[in-house]
């Protein structure tokens, strides 16, 4: 079933065993996602992953290069992004959404390899805080899902 939807237990979808996953982690709104990676960490864990590589960038905007970079390095199986957007007062909340978004699917398109896009948007961080874990262990799970997928077709 699709990742909203349950997986059974032992799922072969879900086996993250021996797969190299990268995470790019935004500093903008540090706190919120440090606790997102966290979840993801966790959820990639007990999922088997245990080859990681963690890269920082200063925000969303960001985030395209630097996974761009990193899928052309042949180095990893799946890609998880990792940020957090909280609306303000100005148009400035479309733009890095929008464009984070179009950018991180870009380079999905190009590059052949899969990335989990973990960049909540919200309105407010209570709106983020209530959505930490699930949306960190939803992003480790796409990007296994997504990696047994790309090497069974």
């Amino acid at each position: 079933m699709g990742i909203h939807g349950s997986y059974a237990p032992n799922d072969p979808l879900l086996d993250g065993k021996g797969l190299r996953i990268g995470l790019v982690v935004c500093r903008f709104n540090e706190a919120i996602c440090e606790a997102i990676h966290d979840a993801c960490v966790h959820e990639l864990g007990k999922l088997g992953v245990t080859v990681l590589e963690r890269h920082a960038v200063p925000g969303a905007l960001e985030q395209p290069l630097a996974l761009q970079k990193l899928a052309q390095s042949g180095r990893y199986d799946a890609l998880i992004a990792i940020g957090c957007v909280i609306r303000g007062d100005t148009y400035h909340f479309e733009i890095v959404c929008n464009e984070s978004s179009r950018g991180i699917t870009d380079v999905q398109l190009e590059t052949g390899i899969p990335i989990a896009n973990v960049i909540l948007t919200v309105e407010n961080e209570a709106q983020a805080q209530l959505r930490i874990s699930e949306k960190g262990a939803d992003g480790a799970r796409v990007a296994i899902e997504m990696a047994n997928l790309l090497r069974r077709i």
